[in-house]
């Protein structure tokens, strides 16, 4: 009985597998353009916009629509015969006119996966500039101008991928990138990342250092007679000794933050300090300092908790 179930079972997943790979084999990527009778106010593309995600999500198709000049161009990636079938509801859709096919092929992945429907409205100023695009915004963005220059096509999705695909990626944050338009700060940029890299080389060094002075004064101090014993003045200074070198690891996290991409440094920066402070007060000889100097420390010590606690509420 088991083993009918394991034959049925891998029959069905073949079955499964065997579905998905037609389904890719006749998937399209259908490309068209078209005009409109006016300028789309904000409001009218919204409602287009809203209008095609529900419509390509309960289909399952993808893509993006752009708007410029009075001209839609839009992308619609699925299933051969639903993309079909809704090419043939929006030709007879009264709202735009001259629709014309650019493109169509057949794809085996989707080139905007993650949108029912992504949408740019086209800013000819930050567009013109791109490689492989030059000035066709500003003059043959029209659907007679897309089915002249079909070689426009391709860089154009790459382009909008790439601008989509930055919206859904995790934000990274490089104090010191490694490209830079200028090639003398760039080269100013790569020098100092390899002084940081040393630097944190350096700290390594001194941390290991301190962990061997911790473990020579526990020595030193648990081997004087009375043996095994520590006095309230030693615990605190061998308190302080670990501290010291918390306090480096902590240096040593915020010199690489420097040539990360994945943090911005003022979390670690105000935990370092709000640990700095902490371990000078856990070492205060209370006996001989001003009261004033302790409530100054104890503002500090409010003062840098909040901030780290805003900084969390806000991640």
């Amino acid at each position: 009985m088991s083993l009918k179930y394991d034959i049925s079972l891998i029959k069905n997943i073949a079955t499964i597998i065997k579905a998905n790979k037609a389904e890719e084999a006749i998937m399209i990527r259908l490309t068209y353009a078209s005009t409109t009778d006016h300028d789309w106010t904000p409001e009218e593309l919204l409602t287009l916009l809203t209008e095609c995600q529900t419509n390509n999500a309960a289909n399952n198709i993808t893509g993006i629509l752009l708007y410029a000049h009075e001209t839609f161009f839009q992308v619609l990636e699925g299933e051969e015969s639903v993309v079909n079938k809704i090419y043939e509801i929006i030709e007879k859709d009264t709202r735009h006119k001259d629709s014309t096919i650019i493109e169509m092929e057949h794809i085996k992945e989707r080139a905007f996966p993650y949108w029912s429907m992504g949408f740019e409205k086209i800013d000819i100023d930050n567009i013109h500039n791109i490689k492989g695009l030059n000035d066709f915004f500003a003059k043959d963005f029209t659907p007679f101008g897309f089915s002249t220059h079909k070689n426009i096509v391709a860089p154009l999705l790459a382009h909008l991928r790439n601008r989509l695909i930055k919206q859904v990626s995790v934000p990274t944050h490089e104090e010191l990138p490694m490209t830079h338009e200028d090639p003398f700060i760039q080269f100013l940029h790569r020098t100092i990342r390899a002084g940081v890299k040393f630097m944190a080389l350096l700290m390594v060094v001194v941390i290991l250092f301190g962990i061997g002075d911790i473990v020579f004064v526990l020595y030193e101090k648990l081997t004087e007679p009375p043996i095994f014993q520590l006095t309230s003045n030693e615990l605190l200074e061998t308190f302080g000794a670990f501290m010291a070198v918390l306090i480096a690891i902590e240096i040593f996290l915020n010199i690489t933050l420097y040539i990360r991409s994945d943090v911005i440094p003022v979390k670690l920066v105000v935990a370092t300090a709000l640990m700095a402070i902490s371990r000078k007060i856990i070492v205060f000889d209370y006996k001989h300092i001003d009261a004033s100097y302790v409530s100054a420390s104890a503002l500090v010590v409010v003062a840098l908790g909040l901030t780290y606690w805003l900084i969390q509420k806000h991640d």
